[in-house]
């Protein structure tokens, strides 16, 4: 996954060399020192070997190799795609704060005075980039010394969960038994009176869900006792970077059936020769074919040239885990599997664990342990038998099967008997595209079982730089399609929706996200403290920081100069513990995630965070904000939802780039009250933050219903304390607001009348 790293670190490189940064740079540079005049030369280089390193990334990626060398050469690359990313960052910051001050020499000289340390920083980062292109060159060297590609290994993820397949298609499989038939009677009911219909058009259907529900193993069960009444049939399983000509001839060997009837000429003959000779073959057959784990609807697009509608009854039966793909079967003919209720949870389990026992019942002393594993499974079946397995041959003792329950993200890691397991969540993984890995990795820094908000999520993720604009589309539009794409792809679920339909909150289940926060540590992408467990402290340069549980001994007096996001979650956690330290010895802090902490004050030199992005602190108890907030001018992001604010700092209109601002108080937390919240008083200029999407909420006034019109980019207001006189004004700044999708008008007292007749219908 360094190559995520990699692509994050290009695209930092890409907005560095952008042509009017780069202009702005090369008339600095000119300014000071003739040796930087080489920086923009530098950074293309850096650019076009960090492209290079990529491509080589992902054709590795593609295997599953254990080369302990080329994981060693892959950390190094990771390190210095990140300390790149940390240069440009400063970089981009030091050449906008440039363009924004008081031009000519005597504006540079009042601005060295005011800020001497920049007079240090472009020659320091200039030394930087020399040193880091020192680095690629010596990886570079490293990898032509000791890294053969063609030794690399060709064993994948897909091929061990093919080799799963071929094994469930035994009759001696452990998971095909019927004693692992619990809570799908119905499904599987279905899907045989699918097949058996007297229905005589070709018939696609489509079973999905997310890996380890049991699809292959439920159509393997409808297969084997219904494919005799087919006159030919066949089982293929698609891999993520399957071959076409490999599955038409996989395809020609199982319909056949008798190897003296294949075509001699099978290995040689090309695809479009393959696929007649497969029509030719089904043509007056009524045929079942099982295309098992697609991942695109290309991969069905493909073999549809081979198949015949021939009105003989004929069934495709189609799993997968994407919901887009699951959109190929026919009118009602999708089935989507769900997790086992708790009681067949439980019942299955049992079955596994205490298969050998004449009751096959739990003793008393297990229950506790062995209900909080199932309750880990989340009624994943692939999960509870591997578990219920791997307990049948331990000692039937509380402490050991407690000790299980414990470490199950080593065991899960580690433990051969849960491989099933482990291939089955990260072929999902791997399978994802790029630009949703990072975005799916960090779902697992929230707690378990934690309700994951669709707005939150999307800041976030903005704001950490893995959703950016794109053609026309906002970066928070390419955001909530990233989302969207993660829970088609079944890594999330679907949790509520508001009542427009629209998802509201997602959960991660818990077994996936015990390989996420597995996955993450292994990557370096971020440590989770918790449980007063310190192995993140062993390494200084963590970049993302999960608190899920606080206590004294956290040790935040050390240094994580390389950090980039905070979040916390454990409302009891002191800010003196923290947020002291984050200027000086965390200066590229990009998240700060505060949400819900005893947090009364914010420090001064929270302005010294040049590269912060999203500061959260919802449900804080702070009432004012420093003067220095104006310094922050790459927040997006200021969340104060209802949090104690009382007063914004008239710097806060420096913040150019801010999207979202969250400023609203509770006044009456049960609502009963007409003035249950209140806003801010808007200062002056507020109006010239042309970027802000949202805007939740400020007071009302003359001069800001009449300014309002300038923030056409709003897609969310809520205002407070409007009088009948600014009726007329608001609804015409309204007007301007094109975006707008959600309004909130408050008056001033319940007899304040409010005439909106001159309001425009929105867009």
């Amino acid at each position: 996954m360094a190559e995520v790293a990699i692509l994050l670190a290009i695209q930092k490189l890409g907005l560095a060399l952008g042509t009017e940064l780069l202009n702005q740079a090369r008339s600095l540079f000119s300014q000071q020192l003739a040796s930087l005049a080489e920086l923009p030369n530098s950074m293309e280089r850096m650019s076009r070997e960090l492209h290079v390193m990529h491509g080589f990334l992902l054709h590795i990626d593609k295997v599953d190799s254990k080369n302990q060398i080329l994981e060693a050469w892959i950390e190094e690359v990771r390190k210095v795609a990140y300390t790149i990313e940390d240069i440009v960052d400063e970089y981009i910051y030091l050449i906008v704060q440039d363009k924004q001050r008081e031009g000519g020499l005597v504006g540079y000289m009042k601005q060295v005075l005011k800020q001497p340390e920049l007079f240090n920083s472009l020659p320091r980062i200039a030394s930087q980039i020399k040193q880091v292109e020192n680095g690629l060159d010596h990886l570079s060297r490293l990898k032509d010394r000791w890294i053969q590609t063609t030794s690399i290994g060709h064993s994948s993820s897909s091929d061990n969960v093919s080799e799963w397949t071929q094994h469930l298609m035994g009759s001696s499989s452990p998971f095909t038994g019927e004693e692992n038939f619990v809570g799908i009677d119905e499904d599987r009911h279905m899907l045989t009176n699918w097949l058996t219909s007297e229905k005589l058009d070709l018939c696609i259907i489509t079973v999905w869900g997310m890996g380890g529900l049991g699809k292959t193993t439920l159509v393997t069960n409808v297969y084997k006792k219904e494919r005799r009444n087919f006159n030919c049939h066949a089982w293929i399983y698609i891999s993520q970077t399957f071959k076409v000509e490999d599955l038409l001839r996989k395809m020609i060997t199982e319909l056949f059936g008798d190897k003296k009837i294949v075509p001699p000429n099978i290995a040689t003959i090309d695809d479009r020769e393959l696929k007649e000779t497969i029509r030719e073959f089904l043509e007056q057959k009524k045929y079942l074919i099982v295309l098992d784990d697609v991942w695109e609807p290309e991969a069905f697009y493909v073999l549809r040239d081979s198949l015949v509608a021939n009105q003989k009854g004929s069934r495709i039966f189609i799993t997968t885990r994407s919901a887009e793909v699951a959109s190929l079967a026919n009118e009602n003919y999708k089935r989507q599997l769900k997790p086992l209720s708790n009681p067949d949870a439980w019942e299955l389990f049992c079955k596994r664990a205490f298969w050998n026992c004449e009751k096959q019942e739990c003793p008393p002393d297990l229950e506790k342990s062995a209900r909080d594993i199932v309750d880990k499974c989340k009624g994943l079946p692939l999960a509870i038998v591997s578990l219920g397995s791997l307990l049948s041959l331990r000692e039937k003792s509380e402490t050991d099967w407690k000790r299980v329950y414990d470490q199950l993200s080593w065991e899960l890691a580690n433990n051969r008997s849960l491989n099933p397991v482990r291939n089955i969540l990260n072929l999902s993984f791997k399978c994802l595209p790029r630009h949703l890995k990072n975005c799916f990795l960090s779902c697992s820094m929230f707690p378990e079982d934690q309700l994951l908000k669709r707005k939150r999520l999307i800041r976030l993720w903005i704001a950490e730089g893995f959703a950016v604009e794109r053609g026309s589309s906002t970066a928070e539009e390419v955001a909530e399609g990233y989302l969207e794409e993660l829970i088609h792809r079944t890594m999330l679920q679907v949790e509520e929706k508001n009542h427009f339909g629209r998802l509201k909150y997602c959960r991660m289940h818990d077994l996936i996200r015990e390989l996420a926060v597995s996955l993450s540590e292994k990557e370096k992408f971020h440590s989770i403290y918790q449980d007063n467990r310190m192995e993140w402290l062993v390494d200084a340069n963590a970049r993302r920081l999960s608190v899920l549980k606080y206590s004294n001994d956290i040790g935040f007096n050390i240094d994580l100069p390389r950090l980039r996001t905070f979040v916390a979650f454990d409302t009891t956690m002191p800010s003196s513990s923290f947020l002291p330290v984050f200027p000086s010895k965390s200066r590229y802090i990009a998240i700060l995630e505060l949400q819900d902490l005893p947090i009364e004050e914010i420090p001064d030199s929270i302005g010294d965070l040049f590269n912060l992005r999203h500061l959260g602190l919802r449900y804080t108890k702070v009432k004012l904000l420093p003067k220095s907030i104006g310094k922050l001018s790459n927040l997006l992001t200021l969340d104060l939802g209802h949090s104690a604010i009382q007063k914004l700092p008239r710097e806060i209109t420096n913040l150019k780039k801010l999207r979202h601002m969250f400023v609203e108080r509770d006044n009456d937390q049960t609502w009963k009250n007409f003035r249950w919240a209140s806003g801010v008083c808007a200062p002056e200029g507020l109006w010239n933050l042309k970027e802000l999407q949202t805007l939740q909420a400020v007071e009302a006034s003359s001069e800001l219903v009449e300014r309002l019109g300038n923030l056409t980019n709003l897609r969310s207001f809520r205002i407070w304390n409007v009088k009948e006189t600014y009726s007329a004004q608001l609804c015409a700044s309204l007007s301007q607001m094109r975006r707008l999708s959600y309004l909130s008008i408050n008056a001033s007292d319940e007899n304040e009348f409010l005439n909106f007749e001159g309001l425009n219908p929105l867009p």
